[in-house]
């Protein structure tokens, strides 16, 4: 009997020491992050091309992630691919941002990681006759990534709300189509299209007003008084909580990001073009980069009056009292908004 409870007991300390020793859970080995179109998502490109996340997480002090990388042309798709499991982190705008986290409350529990900067969206038209939202009639068509539901979709719904009055947000949807900006561009700029205006984002704004035939209509600036988070990440509450050190390393990675393309916006430019298979010249995007319209923070900026304004309007059902609502706590202590 003695025996047996000394045996009994070494297992004890022997259980104790090795759940000591080796850690409780182990993380992800495979981090999957997807990016759409256009230079709001360059500092997601520096991560990639300088292998940022890579190098954060293991100065986290966990082995060499591999990190993947796919590209959506609209915000549908992307959340399509969170919610079935195949994306860890997501990006968008913030109104897509806010209808999949007001959705997955009670599920997946969608949550923003942080913004990728703010920028301006622009609304522009290849027809002369349009100067302001009320010229348009349902003989024109806006393309913009994903009707209704994308980032620039939001954009114009509170623009129309803002424009024709409250109860009109939906005035102009009729006449939007989705298409992805590098194919709007192309499109509005050759001219044979039934598109004939675009509610984009640089460097496919700065491309079409280049072209003398072709003016701004609108800016989302307008809207927001100033200057306003345009795309987000974002992800299930599942991967934040089982990989705190990955998710810690992520935020790190993103800020290095950012510093990255604020200390040398000619190196940046260059990764742009490279990554994106631009053909761009360097001096086009660096021009961008610099642009004081363009602010590279993972801060984010104006995102309740966003979310406000889908609560509002019923396109949400659950209401964010503050912006840190919308965001997990790691970011909590910015001067957002």
């Amino acid at each position: 009997m003695l025996s047996r409870r000394r045996a009994i007991a070494a297992l004890l300390v022997l259980g104790s020491l090795v759940s000591t020793i080796a850690p409780a859970r182990a993380e992800t080995t495979e981090i999957r992050i997807a990016q759409q179109f256009g230079i709001s998502y360059l500092p997601l490109i520096v991560m990639k091309e300088q292998h940022l996340l890579e190098q954060a997480v293991v100065e986290a002090g966990l082995p060499r992630p591999t990190v993947t990388w796919a590209q959506f042309s609209g915000a549908a798709a992307m959340n399509d691919a969170l919610i079935s499991g195949n994306l860890d982190v997501a990006t968008a705008g913030v109104g897509p941002m806010i209808i999949v986290w007001a959705r997955t409350r009670a599920s997946l529990k969608i949550t923003g990681v942080a913004a990728l900067g703010a920028m301006p969206n622009l609304l522009t038209t290849s027809n002369p006759r349009i100067r302001t939202l009320a010229d348009f009639t349902d003989k024109d068509r806006i393309a913009l990534p994903a009707v209704k539901i994308g980032a620039q979709a939001v954009m114009l719904q509170m623009a129309a709300e803002q424009a024709f009055g409250p109860g009109q947000q939906n005035k102009l949807d009729d006449i939007t189509v989705s298409m992805a900006h590098p194919d709007a561009a192309a499109a509005l700029l050759g001219g044979s299209s039934e598109i004939d205006a675009h509610f984009t984002s640089p460097p496919f704004s700065d491309q079409e007003l280049a072209n003398p035939k072709i003016h701004k209509v609108w800016s989302n600036y307008d809207q927001m008084g100033g200057p306003a988070t345009f795309n987000v990440l974002y992800a299930p509450e599942k991967f934040h909580a089982a990989n705190p050190q990955s998710y810690g390393a992520l935020l790190v990675a993103l800020d290095r990001a950012m510093a990255v393309i604020k200390a040398d916006p000619t190196a940046a430019a260059a990764l742009y073009i490279k990554s994106e298979g631009s053909k761009l010249t360097p001096a086009f995007v660096e021009g961008i980069i610099r642009d004081p319209a363009n602010d590279f923070t993972a801060t984010p900026l104006q995102t309740l009056k966003t979310a406000r304004f889908l609560f509002k309007t019923g396109a949400v059902k659950v209401e964010a009292a503050k912006w840190q609502d919308l965001f997990f706590p790691e970011i909590a202590g910015r001067p957002g908004s």
